[in-house]
């Protein structure tokens, strides 16, 4: 689903420039765009900078942002999972076919993330691409971000005829919103500048950690859950109820 103008052309101007700095110093991986593996080539990535900065913090404590979450996923209340910087590089190779909800030990499915483009995005410049319906259909393979799952998501989609949609093109302040489970990557960025873009992701309220299954997912209980025991409430401090206002 696109939402336009989720915010306006000063504010994410703004963002942009608040996220620039924390992405170079905070990116996962900063080596040379040749020598990162396929994952580190489709993005440089920086997470959870709400905490570090006051106008992305505005922006991703959002009332009005979470009410949209809240209201998408049919929900009354709805907390932070965690932000991130997706910054595809000049020469960035293409994100490959994935499924958000492999790396969240949650016992729900009412997830969603927020695409936010912060620089124009269409054509050859890293815009998002989904496999229509995949959102319902739960787990369809097990294997994360890497040249394995574009080739066994595209495998599937050939095997089942299932539908491919590009976005249209995005201004800055333009979002894209999407389900856990859905099938999605992005377009190489093959123009001359970055692709900036921000996510952030947001679950239903009264969810529960599910005891973590896989490398990934015990890494997302450890840095998103704090704390939070195997069955326990998903809410550290880290995942504040945004919606609605307490």
């Amino acid at each position: 689903m696109i939402v336009r103008d989720v915010l306006d052309e000063t504010s994410a101007a703004a963002l942009r420039d608040a996220l620039a700095g924390l992405v170079s110093e905070h990116a996962l991986d900063r080596r040379p765009l040749e020598q990162r593996s396929t994952y580190g080539k489709a993005f440089l990535q920086a997470m959870n900078l709400w905490r570090l900065d006051e106008t992305v913090a505005r922006v991703v404590l959002a009332p009005r942002l979470a009410a949209l979450a809240a209201d998408l996923l049919g929900v009354d209340a709805v907390r932070l999972y965690h932000d991130q910087a997706l910054w595809k590089e000049p020469g960035g190779g293409p994100t490959p076919w994935h499924q958000d909800q492999l790396y969240w030990p949650l016992d729900t499915d009412r997830t969603i993330t927020m695409w936010l483009a912060l620089d124009d995005v269409g054509g050859d410049v890293g815009g998002l691409r989904f496999v229509s319906g995949s959102h319902t259909r739960g787990p369809l393979a097990s294997t994360i971000i890497s040249d394995e799952s574009e080739e066994t998501f595209a495998e599937l989609i050939d095997r089942t005829a299932g539908e491919v949609s590009d976005n249209p093109p995005l201004r800055p302040g333009d979002a894209s919103f999407h389900l856990g489970w859905t099938v999605h990557g992005a377009g190489p960025n093959l123009g001359t500048g970055v692709r900036a873009a921000m996510t952030v992701i947001w679950f239903a309220d009264g969810a529960r950690l599910v005891e973590p299954d896989s490398p990934e997912r015990r890494h997302d209980a450890e840095q998103w859950l704090p704390g939070v025991g195997g069955g326990g409430l998903a809410a550290s401090d880290l995942n504040p109820v945004l919606w609605p206002i307490r």
